[in-house]
């Protein structure tokens, strides 16, 4: 496999002569490389359609290029079918402690906050919509038909989701990045990139904010200057537990998109482990504040 690729890759029109090429390590969803082409350096993205994860290549690249052009993201150099070239940032990827920092959740506020209002702006074709709750609906269909060993446990799920999508209530609709892990930020010494747009579509303002708050550990502190700073406005107990709401909604769909990939994906990670910590995360997330949800649902 990776000798195809490899020989895919030698083979572009954009290089200058021969090149060198290496594996970068982490992707979940796509197998990628770094290469050297005389003086300069790129990044090479290579991957299939997962529609069993609502992730297609099409809209990925149409983001990708709207990203470019908001500023958010490098530039794009070549695409292909399932791959796609673009300059290489050299600079640190960031982890969960990086984006808690003070000084960079300002910095990471501002992708967001372009990404949502500014990327509407260039993106150009069909654009799918990221609704998590549609997500897990699918993600719980498709694990009842594949009887999966969590099966026992699809229904109790299925009533929590209810509950949560009432909770959230009425939402409106921006353009999100929808996987807000800290490695998807990059610092370059200079500026924060925003990279990777698997599951990027038109989707609630609130899901990218508690996206972020939940794959990095933000504390209750931090959660509140979020939705201060991003609304602008004081934060009411709505807004509050309409937050809380989607976070737990976030883990949800975190355990199921780890559960699916037990049974689908052939790349070497250990998805039960995964899945096991992400179960544990949401029924705390979801123990804590089931009352508040309750209260919030009956009074949208």
């Amino acid at each position: 496999m990776i000798s195809r690729l490899t020989d895919r890759i030698e083979s572009l029109p954009c290089w200058s002569g021969r090149i060198e090429w290496s594996p970068i390590e982490g992707g979940i969803t796509n197998q990628n490389f770094k290469v050297i082409d005389g003086e300069r350096q790129y990044f090479v993205r290579t991957g299939v359609d997962i529609p069993v994860h609502g992730v297609m290549r099409f809209n990925e690249l149409a983001a990708a290029r709207a990203a470019e052009q908001t500023g958010l993201s490098p530039h794009i150099v070549l695409s292909e079918p399932g791959l796609m070239v673009c300059d290489f940032v050299d600079g640190r990827t960031f982890e969960a402690q990086d984006v808690r920092e003070p000084g960079n959740l300002p910095r990471i506020l501002d992708l967001i906050r372009r990404c949502h209002l500014e990327m509407p702006l260039h993106f150009r074709g069909p654009a799918l919509i990221f609704w998590v709750f549609h997500v897990i609906r699918d993600y719980l269909g498709e694990l009842d038909a594949r009887k999966s060993r969590y099966r026992d446990q699809l229904p109790e799920l299925a009533e929590k989701a209810i509950l949560l999508e009432a909770a959230v209530g009425p939402v409106r609709i921006v353009f999100g990045h929808n996987d807000l892990l800290p490695a998807n930020f990059i610092d370059d010494g200079t500026r924060l990139w925003l990279i990777d747009w698997d599951y990027a579509g038109f989707n609630s303002p609130l899901f990218d904010l508690a996206n972020l708050a939940s794959n990095n550990g933000l504390q209750p502190e931090q959660e509140h200057w979020l939705l201060e700073a991003y609304f602008g406005t004081p934060v009411t107990e709505q807004l509050a537990m309409s937050f809380k709401a989607m976070k737990s909604a976030s883990l949800l769909r975190e355990t199921l998109w780890s559960m699916v990939s037990e049974i689908h994906s052939t790349l070497d990670f250990d998805y039960a482990e995964y899945t096991a910590e992400n179960m544990s995360r949401f029924e705390a997330a979801y123990e804590k504040d089931k009352e508040g949800f309750f209260e919030r649902a009956g009074n949208p």
